[in-house]
């Protein structure tokens, strides 16, 4: 394996957003009586698509508002949210970026997130110019877990799946990379360590472990 790129997770993975997800959706679902506690909300969704849990949570709770515009409303709400709000990195996230983009590897970063979600992040860290493409949810048919979000980021990257790596936190992105026929390292999260990650090459307990493994690999 000759590696030239690397293609990251977002939520999760480099930033700590799973429980800004989870305060938005419980904001959103006190209007209808609804709370959940953060472990058992973020365990049960962490990873899945927005419109994925909606549907969940519309059919459990028997709810007159349809998924999608549940879902919608949960965008609208993040996305305003975290121009104001940003939330935590994840650990070493901010050293391992700027390592990776210092040793002329490509970077990628492939988030099941809206682009309106992911946006104001990437930008309010300065770290939307460290990647030389940008794929969310809004620019596949087929989201996490299918394959097509990676495989457009490698088409746009010109590069061959096996020079390159995926990160990732859940079992949906690790099913999504593998689908892609990546290598994907899981570096899981307090809210994903039970998840399924079978399918990853490595599993690694933080990202300073994962930039070890790259710098091996130069």
């Amino acid at each position: 394996m000759t590696l030239q790129a690397i293609l990251f997770d977002m939520d999760g993975t480099l930033v700590d957003s799973e429980s800004v997800h989870f305060n938005c959706w419980n904001d959103i679902l006190a209007e209808y009586g609804i709370r959940y506690e953060e472990d058992e909300f973020c365990q049960r969704f962490s990873g899945k698509a927005t419109v994925e849990a909606a549907k969940e949570v519309v059919s459990h709770y028997n709810l007159a508002i349809s998924p999608q515009a549940l879902a919608q409303r949960k965008y609208d709400y993040f996305s305003e949210f975290v121009t104001t709000h940003l939330p935590p990195l994840m650990p070493f996230a901010k050293e391992t970026l700027l390592a990776v983009k210092q040793s002329g590897l490509k970077m990628a970063l492939v988030t099941g997130s809206a682009r309106d979600e992911a946006l104001p992040i990437l930008k309010g860290y300065g770290f939307y110019e460290l990647f030389d493409c940008v794929v969310t949810k809004d620019d596949v048919v087929n989201p996490k877990p299918a394959g097509d979000p990676y495989l457009l980021a490698l088409q746009t990257l010109a590069i061959n799946p096996v020079n390159a790596v995926a990160v990732e936190d859940t079992n949906t992105g690790v099913t999504a990379a593998f689908n892609a026929n990546l290598a994907v390292i899981a570096v899981p999260n307090k809210h994903t360590l039970n998840h399924d990650l079978s399918k990853a090459t490595t599993q690694l307990v933080n990202l300073q472990e994962f930039l070890q493994w790259v710098q091996n690999k130069l």
